[in-house]
């Protein structure tokens, strides 16, 4: 892959070790991340925020956690400091342009009517497609200039929970103006930093909105600054309500075909073969969008799915064949997952997931040794950190 031009778009948990892989094969991909720091959600959290996941069951298979990192549960600067050494040791960082944020995208040299019918995907059913499409984007670097650059293949890292906050509706006359106080979501309470959102809560009275991880990271450190207090008036409302991460990947696309397609509708999963490609979007793969037990070994796994492919170690079914299996991965969602099926959380099939990856690259599944440990053991990073595909 020397000569291919990749890129990719988010330097977090998931373009990092893209990065890394693609490296490792041979390829050069150029990083784009508008922040000015690594590490995605990661950069910019509530003070309190930790790991959910072990740390054992959060880490890259071939970089364990330095021993200076003894908490079963990293906090956020742990984790910040884990990354920055992965992307360091493996070279990532000289391939990152930090403050350079992806305003949209356009594939080019082949007509949508002609992608819309093509029975293999990209024309081929190999990574690079039929050579004649590419992908141009439009980049914007801390200064405002916007730069253009063509690239052979996208992958796209840029999560689904941050970037778009999701604000509730409401009705008219009794949303932001009438209230008296100040508003703000989630995300502009961890830009702050934590001297000032403190400063911001002092003596206030705050009602949190929402109940997921946010949400309490956020009420807990208003509990520690003011007390257990149960306040009926609020000075503040922060609206721990989440983020919009199918308009995130819309947004990214200038066709209005690929943003009618890319994340399916309301009723759907989102139809990623493997979780990391669309079958009517070529040439591009989305990696760290579907959530699992431990996003970050799992991560690295869709990644070395992924290199491998664009490699030439197979090609893909055709997209009939992905699409079929995009609606039956779709029925055991929605079976397992219920009404949290949007979510694309591969809990529950986790081990059967990777199963599935490990196939399709020609290695064996069973990672432990022996039949017993197959039947009694947890799976984790480890059992794949030997996984190299050829």
């Amino acid at each position: 892959m020397e000569n291919k031009r990749v890129a990719i778009v988010g330097a977090g948990v998931s373009g990092v070790a893209a990065c890394k892989h693609l490296l490792e094969r041979g390829c050069r991909p150029i990083v784009f991340e508008a922040d000015t720091v690594l590490g995605g959600v990661w950069a910019h959290t509530p003070e309190c925020t930790s790991l959910q996941t072990p740390r054992p069951l959060y880490q890259y298979s071939d970089f364990p956690w330095p021993d200076s990192v003894t908490e079963v549960f990293p906090d956020h600067r742990q984790v910040m400091d884990y990354l920055g050494a992965y992307a360091r040791h493996f070279g990532v960082l000289d391939c990152i342009r930090f403050g350079h944020r992806v305003l949209g995208m356009e594939y080019v040299g082949v007509d949508e009517e002609t992608v819309a019918a093509w029975e293999a995907w990209g024309g081929s059913g190999g990574a690079f497609g039929s050579g004649d499409g590419e992908w141009r984007l439009e980049v914007a670097n801390s200064d405002g200039h916007v730069e253009t650059h063509i690239v052979d293949f996208v992958v796209l890292c840029i999560g689904r929970f941050s970037g778009v906050p999701n604000i509730p509706t409401f009705p008219a006359g009794k949303g932001r103006e009438a209230f008296d106080g100040q508003v703000i979501h989630s995300m502009d309470y961890s830009k702050m930093g934590s001297k000032k959102a403190k400063e911001m809560m002092q003596g206030k009275r705050v009602t949190v909105v929402g109940y997921l991880k946010s949400a309490l990271d956020i009420a807990a450190e208003c509990a520690e600054v003011n007390g257990e207090a149960s306040p009926t008036k609020s000075d503040i409302v922060i609206f721990g309500t989440g983020y919009k991460g199918d308009q995130k990947i819309n947004d990214m696309f200038k066709s209005e075909y690929f943003r009618s397609i890319a994340v399916g509708s309301t009723s759907t999963t989102v139809p990623l073969y493997r979780e990391c490609i669309h079958p009517k979007i070529p040439q591009l793969a989305v990696i760290g969008y579907s959530e699992s037990l431990a996003n970050l070994y799992t991560t690295e796994l869709r990644v070395k799915w992924l290199t491998h492919f664009m490699d030439g170690g197979f090609r893909l079914p055709s997209i009939g064949a992905m699409q079929k299996d995009v609606l039956e991965w779709e029925k055991f969602m929605k079976r397992y997952s219920r009404g949290y099926f949007r979510r694309s959380c591969i809990g529950i099939l986790n081990i059967w997931y990777n199963d599935q990856l490990c196939k399709d690259m020609g290695c064996n599944p069973r990672r432990k040794k022996g039949f017993f440990a197959e039947l009694s053991e947890v799976y984790g990073p480890g059992d794949y950190a030997n996984l190299h595909p050829k």
